[in-house]
C-alpha cells in the first residue's frame, strides 16, 4: 500500500516490486513483452517515480496488455487511439508521467496519423513501441515494420510492400527523443525507458522484440548479432540531426540501439496559458462555485 502523504518522492521507497499487478500474465512463455515489462518496472523504480504519478495508456493488442499488469494509473483505449488519450491525460494532469505502451500494428498502423500529429505537438509523454513486426494478437498478419518478402496469413507470396520505419520518421516529424532498445537486453531497456521518461517532450523507443509463435524471422538469435550500442561510441551526437537521420536509415547486418536523436524544443504543455496555474484537475472550472456546477448538473444530467 502507498502511503499517499509522503511529502516527497525521496521519501518514498520506490522499487520494481512496488509496480506488480495483481493480475495474472497471460503472454506466451518467451514473449519480449516480459522483458518489456520488468524494464518499465526498473525504470520507473530508479527514477523513484511512485504509481500515482504514472499513467499508462494502450490500446488493442499483445503489448497493450500491459496497464493490466501493473499497479498504476490506466486506461486501454480503441486500436490505434492511444496517443490522443495520453494527450488528453496530460493536459487534464501534467504533473502525471504520461506512458502508452503499444504494439507496431496499433501505433504504426491505423494509429499512424495520431502518431505523426503527436510528434509535431511535442506532447510531455513517452511511447514505448513493442515493435514484433507482426499482429500477433490477431494470428499473424503482416504489419507496417513486416520486412518486405515476409510470408504471413494474409501475404502467402510474400509481403509486396516495404517496410515502415518508424525512428526515421519520428525524427523527420518533430519528436525530441527517439530511441531503440532490444527486448533480449533488459538493461539497455530500462536505462533507454528512464531516459525517455525523464525527457521533456515527446519521447518514442522502439522496441525490437520477438513473437516466438508468429515470426519466426526476427527472432533474439537473429537480432542478437546485429544489433550494436550508439552508447559505446563516444563520438556519436544525438543532437545531430544529419547524423541521427543516417543512423535511423541504418538496418540489416548492423542495427544501431540507443538514443538516436535528443531536441530541446518547448514542450506542449508549456506553451498552454491555462496550465501555468496547475493541473486543470485541481482548477475551479470558469471561476464557478459548487453552487453553480450543482445546478448544471441538476439540469443536465
Amino acid at each position: 500500500m502507498i502511503d499517499l502523504n509522503i511529502k516527497t518522492v525521496s521519501e518514498l521507497v520506490v522499487t520494481p516490486k512496488t509496480y506488480d499487478g495483481e493480475r495474472t500474465v497471460t503472454w506466451c512463455p518467451g514473449c519480449g513483452d516480459f522483458g518489456i515489462l520488468a524494464s518499465i518496472k526498473q525504470a520507473l523504480a530508479q527514477l523513484k517515480i511512485p504509481p500515482h504519478e504514472t499513467f499508462f495508456v494502450s490500446g488493442i493488442g499483445c503489448g497493450s496488455k500491459l496497464p493490466d499488469y501493473v499497479k498504476a494509473n490506466g486506461y486501454l483505449g480503441l486500436h490505434g487511439r492511444s496517443l490522443p488519450i495520453a494527450q488528453g491525460v496530460k493536459l487534464a494532469n501534467h504533473k502525471l508521467h504520461v506512458i502508452a505502451t503499444i504494439g507496431d500494428g496499433d501505433g504504426y498502423g491505423i494509429g499512424a496519423g495520431h502518431f505523426v500529429h503527436a510528434l509535431r505537438r511535442n506532447s510531455d509523454m513517452t511511447m514505448i513501441v513493442e515493435d514484433n513486426k507482426v499482429y500477433a494478437l490477431t494470428k499473424g498478419q503482416y504489419s507496417p515494420t513486416s520486412t518486405k518478402g515476409w510470408v504471413s496469413s494474409t501475404t502467402p507470396d510474400g509481403a509486396i510492400e516495404i517496410e515502415f520505419n518508424p525512428v526515421v520518421m519520428a525524427i523527420a516529424g518533430g519528436a525530441t527523443f527517439v530511441a531503440r532498445t532490444f527486448s533480449g537486453d533488459p538493461k539497455h531497456m530500462a536505462a533507454t525507458f528512464a531516459k525517455a521518461i525523464e525527457h521533456k517532450g515527446f519521447a518514442l523507443v522502439d522496441v525490437l522484440q520477438a513473437c516466438v509463435i508468429y515470426n519466426n524471422v526476427n527472432t533474439v538469435e537473429w537480432y542478437r548479432p546485429r544489433v550494436y550500442k550508439l552508447d559505446d561510441d563516444a563520438n556519436y551526437n544525438p543532437r545531430d540531426y544529419n547524423t541521427a537521420m543516417a543512423k535511423a536509415h541504418e538496418w540489416g547486418d548492423r542495427i544501431p540501439l540507443g538514443v538516436l536523436y535528443v531536441d530541446d524544443r518547448p514542450t506542449y504543455e508549456s506553451q498552454v496559458a491555462a496550465l501555468a496555474q496547475g493541473p486543470l484537475v485541481k482548477q475551479t472550472l470558469g471561476g464557478y462555485g459548487k453552487e453553480t456546477w450543482d445546478g448544471f448538473r441538476a439540469a443536465f444530467m
